[in-house]
């Protein structure tokens, strides 16, 4: 792995990503923290302005969701660009940690509210049509991206489920999904039926 090359994230003196740069919006170009440690993959610049210039129509006045939230800052990119609120869900303590700080950093506080809780069982208890937009992106390679694609597809919580994962997650084949590779990261886009 080239964390140096990574485009928009700030290399660390430990070789450890130290920063994400927000891509546009209210707060474009500010930087948010990473979550130390290699527990956490931040989304590059890239694969994260490709994500948002696909859900862009859905997010003015959005209800968005950020599993396996890490830093926040696919919701908060989200928030950026119009996004009316977004809920963060993160388990981890050193990510939760980060996550807190970069809602107070850019003042996203009143419209974000962070929860700390398995994202699985998270959307579990979800209602259909709970968000307008979902972000996931859990980590590669642990079943994650498959159980939550089956559990969306088991009640639709948002109106539009974005879910990266690595090009070798086996991840099921639901009616109107589009997958979008980015080497070997992969988003899927996948609307909730009508």
């Amino acid at each position: 792995m080239h964390v140096g090359r990574r485009i928009g994230v700030r290399v660390g003196r430990s070789g450890r990503d130290a920063s994400v740069r927000i891509v546009a919006g209210e707060w474009g170009g500010r930087r948010i923290q990473a979550p130390p440690g290699r527990a956490t993959r931040p989304t590059t610049d890239r694969v994260r302005e490709s994500w948002m210039s696909a859900v862009s129509p859905y997010l003015d006045g959005a209800r968005v969701l950020d599993l396996f939230a890490g830093s926040g800052a696919l919701g908060l990119e989200a928030l950026s660009r119009g996004a009316a609120s977004a809920v963060f869900v993160e388990n981890g303590p050193p990510a939760l940690k980060v996550l807190r700080a970069n809602v107070d950093t850019l003042g996203a506080a009143g419209r974000a509210e962070i929860v700390r809780v398995d994202a699985i069982r998270y959307v579990a208890g979800l209602e259909a049509g709970a968000f307008d937009v979902a972000f996931a992106d859990p980590p590669y390679a642990e079943g994650f991206a498959a159980a939550l694609l089956d559990a969306f597809a088991a009640v639709p919580f948002a109106g539009l489920l974005c879910v990266e994962h690595g090009r070798a997650d086996a991840v099921p084949d639901l009616p109107g999904a589009r997958t979008r590779r980015y080497g070997d990261t992969c988003l899927t886009f996948v609307p909730a039926p009508e």
